[in-house]
């Protein structure tokens, strides 16, 4: 896979383009990034990927309040196979706001509420180890695993939709054993955890962590809340991060790093495509 630049971060970036005829299809094109978790001991994550779905809204499955199983409320698939293609990625090629594109095509024009994806592998190379955990991924090569879309994207005449999913590594990959143990790490399992929101409602989270003397801080901690942990980041060497696909709101901003204070910045506000930048300045404990 052709790298843009080392780091860490998983999200998807969908570009939909049509016209107000119903039988000109519109335009998507898919990128990838990642919500980064702790990376001073990691040296890849990654995924395989062997196909992409999207589903039209309105055209699927139900679950049956008595059984609790879903049923089908149409007479064809509502899904559209994206791409079938064998696509690996590291996720640590991404970072701080970076997105690899996937694939370039066509699609219908509609409205579109879920994507599925197909992993048949996921690995956590960890420095110090001569070679990968694999871990399994449960369904992830028959029935996908399944990113509701909320709001649905909308593919319509003349205009462009964008809808980013996001892979939280954090959670993604859970640690079996510990790294401060004798014993060591143990493997990981594989417990994908993506959100999927519309671009074209959502802005970016960005900035500079320092220290007191303006020395920029490299793997500092940022994350973003709203009643919940939203987003969350780790600086470069140059003391930057970046947060993107974050949905317009009010939200409260913390920064950190080992041995340093816990920073806060309440009420930021983000805004539908646009930008909000919030440094920090981080003091020794």
């Amino acid at each position: 896979m052709k790298k843009i630049i080392p780091g860490l971060l998983a999200s998807l970036l969908l570009f939909a383009a049509c016209t107000r005829n119903d039988d000109i299809p519109g335009k998507l094109v898919l990128k990838v990034t990642d919500d980064p978790f702790k990376i001073s001991y990691v040296d890849s994550a990654t995924i395989t990927i062997t196909k992409i779905e999207i589903r039209q809204a309105g055209q699927h499955r139900k679950i049956n309040r008595f059984t609790g199983y879903e049923r089908d409320t149409t007479d064809h698939n509502p899904y559209i196979v994206l791409s079938e293609d064998t696509i690996t990625l590291n996720l640590l090629d991404l970072r701080n706001g970076l997105t690899q594109e996937l694939l370039s095509l066509e699609i219908p024009q509609g409205t579109y509420d879920l994507i599925r994806l197909y992993v048949a592998d996921a690995g956590m190379k960890i420095r110090d180890h001569k070679s990968p955990f694999h871990c399994k991924v449960p369904g992830g090569t028959q029935t996908g695993i399944k990113i509701f879309i909320r709001p649905p994207l909308v593919v319509e005449g003349g205009l462009t939709s964008e809808l980013l999913l996001d892979f939280d590594l954090s959670r993604s990959f859970v640690m079996l054993g510990d790294l401060r143990h004798h014993m060591g790490v143990n493997g990981f399992i594989f417990k994908p955890v993506i959100r999927a929101i519309n671009a074209s409602t959502a802005g970016r989270v960005e900035g500079v962590v320092t220290d007191i003397s303006k020395v920029r801080l490299e793997n500092a901690q940022v994350w973003l809340e709203q009643d919940t942990v939203i987003s969350t980041a780790f600086t470069g060497p140059d003391g930057y991060y970046a947060m993107i696909g974050i949905p317009a709101g009010t939200y409260s901003v913390y920064a950190t790093k080992e041995n340093y204070d816990t920073v806060c910045v309440k009420d930021i506000k983000v805004t539908a495509a646009n930008r909000s930048v919030v440094n920090f300045e981080l003091t020794k404990k």
